[in-house]
């Protein structure tokens, strides 16, 4: 095995998100369902004998230090593998909209590396590399949807119903160091009930980071107005700019915003490439 071809790392939508206080070295603390969708990027990877890890953008182009070749370094230092890697990544998650877009291709390039230099470590070897690369990784690797409370390491599955959810992304994004800076931010509310939330898994809670957001970025009330004009009620993912709202029928042709990129998603059962660090070959 040389190569690996269209993998898939789906975008994530936070179905609430309460922070519930901040530790002692800065790291705050949050509870969350994390829910994977449908809106992909896609990666190929092709194993190099010379220990380079080089990188192809197929689509928009990305910082020359990403993610993707953070995650790979990571994992070549701590493994010692004398392999190197290229990689080609056609980028269709918006950056800077709370759909983890930079932490899905980071745990996809962990599991697909994982297995093409042969290395095949449980996924708990794996999740530490993951953690440090970024707060949304360990979920991506995990690989199901998940109720995630602690700074983002403490990951229990949950089962969703299927559904489908109007995203969308204003031409502004948001970075998340300013949301969680912002000194507005609300950093104490109550714990969550996991039993309560199943009941209505589509509404429930709010996004804490939302009302910051909205006073940072005046598209994020644009697009929850828009979504107000189709009927819908929407929140914010992560710490945005996307908007979303479950779709409890189909809503026929919705148009499309001028200041916002939209699309209709499904969500996932789990992630394409759910099992992969099992350390079993291909």
């Amino acid at each position: 095995m040389q190569s690996l071809y269209d993998l898939s790392a789906p975008a994530k939508l936070n179905l609430f998100l309460h922070v519930t206080g901040r530790r002692a070295d800065g790291y705050h603390l949050i509870e969350s369902v994390f829910m994977l969708i449908d809106w992909c990027d896609t990666l190929h990877m092709s194993r190099r004998h010379d220990g380079s890890i080089s990188r192809e953008d197929l689509g928009a182009a990305l910082p020359a230090d990403d993610l993707v070749l953070r995650a790979a370094r990571a994992l070549q230092v701590a493994s010692g593998c004398q392999y190197g890697a290229h990689i080609g990544i056609d980028k269709r998650i918006p950056a800077q909209a709370g759909l983890g877009g930079g932490s899905s291709d980071a745990a996809t390039t962990l599991l697909a590396l994982n297995r093409l230099w042969h290395l095949n470590w449980p996924l708990e070897k794996l999740l530490p590399i993951g953690l440090r690369l970024g707060a949304d990784v360990p979920f991506f690797l995990h690989g199901h949807n998940a109720w995630v409370r602690g700074i983002g390491e403490i990951i229990e599955a949950v089962e969703l119903p299927e559904a489908e959810f109007l995203v969308a992304k204003p031409a502004a994004g948001l970075s998340t160091s300013d949301i969680f800076c912002h000194p507005g931010l609300e950093r104490k509310t109550g714990t969550a009930i996991l039993s309560r939330f199943l009941e209505r898994p589509f509404d429930f809670g709010r996004n804490d980071l939302q009302s910051v957001a909205q006073k940072i970025c005046p598209g994020v009330g644009e697009a929850l107005h828009w979504l107000e004009t189709l009927g819908l009620g929407g929140r914010m993912t992560g710490s945005g700019s996307a908007v979303f709202a479950h779709l409890g029928q189909p809503i026929g042709s919705f148009g499309d915003h001028s200041l916002c990129q939209s699309r209709v998603c499904k969500n996932l059962p789990e992630h394409p490439l759910a099992g992969w660090a099992a350390g079993k070959g291909i």
